[in-house]
């Protein structure tokens, strides 16, 4: 037996505790305001995602939800671990958790759940396709075991193409293996909105889109912009095909539904940064009869808090190691204790290694009204990962070759270099424009932020410098 599956984890149900069936379902670089219950002008102008506004209508939208990270792996195992990818030691893109690291959905099987895993997985145990002795060291390890920790288990299952369409079958496919009476936990993922996007806009005009202050309005982005679109477009699709199935197998009042953007979207000043774009993701969670339909919260919360909150809604409780937060009460609609901060980190990435889609160490803490930024390689230039090659950056690039891009689009993608602390006022700068770092008005809230930040870092063993120390080298 692995050595994850133990008995006894301390966590059993109380005899009178409901045990909700439990999906969850994540969208694949999609962040906050890309669901058109979020407010965001385009997606609602273009009707890009009806099932998933329906969807949120029903139940409780979360305002203030992040990610641990803005990159796809580190972001999905600190879901399932309930841990910092800090913590965790995997801050290194598509490096999987110790053997002995255990998921909540060990703790739900443990328990009596069945437990299955479909759909883009996104590197939980290593890439889909890797070197040879990379997968055997992994083996040898014991870190490539999610055939063996899940009742069902489908390695590699994208949702591109033709595949979107069986989505429902391949879902229901999953539910035709759950035992009589036993209640299920199920995670999908879609591949969209990642890129490669939609090739088409699919009714978007690019010329009717409104753009944010801090993206260039050159055609090219435009374009790429709606074709991103279309991709949200067809996770909305997908989504509305599992929706329906849960309807029609006469599920849905017994089902906690959870939607969530694993990261940020694969746009400028997104993936792969810690600026909102990067980790602000939508969450909407439906369960009839215990969430109000339409409600909202402005509570701060954390992926690694999701694991706490759907074991609180099946009677058990977290791992002492799971340092993941609940939100089960906030859930309800109940008055409770609210995260004052959270915490994400940036690691590596695949790309040129001198620029910062591939090697960029970073972490944030952000807080109701703040952000701060600590940048641990300032001299790394800009480029958002995932765009390099792309019709965008390159008009991007040329369009600063020859000096035409307005003075604030050259410092937000060319400054060189970037600043080692950048600090954010969010409500008053929600595209995080004006740098503050350094400003006498708000030096306090910098240091107390940079202290919490900094005592983050150690007790998650981080092994960055600590800001203080960075900055103290700069001088």
């Amino acid at each position: 037996m692995a050595a994850f599956i133990v008995a006894g984890f301390g966590s059993s149900l109380s005899a009178e505790q409901s045990r909700p069936n439990v999906l969850l379902i994540l969208s694949d670089d999609h962040s906050v305001p890309h669901v058109s219950c979020y407010d965001d002008e385009n997606t609602k102008r273009f009707k890009i995602t009806p099932n998933l506004r329906k969807f949120a209508e029903q139940g409780m939208r979360f305002d203030r939800a992040y990610t641990s990270a803005p990159q796809c792996a580190p972001s999905r195992i600190s879901i399932f671990a309930c841990r910092s990818p800090v913590g965790l030691g995997v801050t290194r893109f598509a490096q999987p958790p110790r053997a002995d690291v255990r998921f909540f959905t060990d703790v739900l099987r443990a328990n009596g759940y069945w437990v299955g895993l479909d759909g883009r997985h996104q590197h939980l145990d290593g890439r889909v396709r890797e070197a040879e002795h990379i997968d055997r060291a992994l083996r040898a390890a014991g870190m490539q075991s999610l055939d063996e920790r899940f009742d069902h288990f489908v390695r590699s299952a994208g949702t591109k193409g033709d595949n979107l369409l069986r989505v429902a079958d391949r879902v229901a496919a999953a539910l035709d293996k759950v035992p009589d009476a036993k209640p299920f936990f199920l995670y999908f993922g879609f591949n969209q909105p990642h890129r490669k996007f939609a090739l088409k806009h699919d009714g978007t005009d690019p010329s009717e889109l409104k753009l944010p202050a801090d993206w260039p309005d050159l055609p090219e982005v435009r374009v790429d912009y709606a074709r991103y679109l279309a991709s949200v477009r067809e996770l909305d699709q997908g989504f509305g095909l599992i929706m329906q199935l849960l309807k029609t197998r006469g599920i849905e009042d017994n089902t906690l539904v959870i939607f969530m953007g694993d990261n940020g979207e694969a746009l400028l000043r997104g993936k792969g940064t810690l600026l909102d774009r990067g980790t602000h993701v939508p969450l909407m969670i439906r369960w009839p009869g215990r969430v109000k339909p339409g409600s909202n919260s402005p509570a701060i919360v954390c992926g690694t808090d999701l694991g706490p909150t759907i074991l609180s809604a099946c009677g058990m409780k977290p791992l002492k190691e799971m340092t993941g937060v609940s939100f089960f009460r906030q859930l309800l609609g109940e008055k409770a204790e609210d995260r004052r901060y959270v915490f994400a980190e940036r690691g590596w990435h695949w790309g040129p290694i001198t620029r910062t889609d591939g090697l960029d160490l970073s972490r944030s803490i952000t807080s109701t009204h703040y952000r701060y930024i600590y940048n641990a390689l300032p001299n790394r230039s800009y480029t958002t990962v995932d765009m390099p090659g792309k019709d965008a950056w390159k008009a991007i690039q040329s369009a600063h070759a020859v000096n035409q891009l307005s003075p604030l689009h050259q410092r937000l993608y060319f400054q060189k270099p970037r600043p080692v602390v950048e600090l954010y006022d969010l409500r008053n700068d929600p595209l995080e424009l004006n740098n503050l770092a350094g400003k006498k008005s708000v030096a306090d809230m910098e240091q107390t932020l940079r202290e919490e930040l900094e005592s983050w870092m150690i007790r998650e063993h981080d092994f960055l410098p600590l800001p203080t120390h960075a900055l103290q080298n700069t001088k």
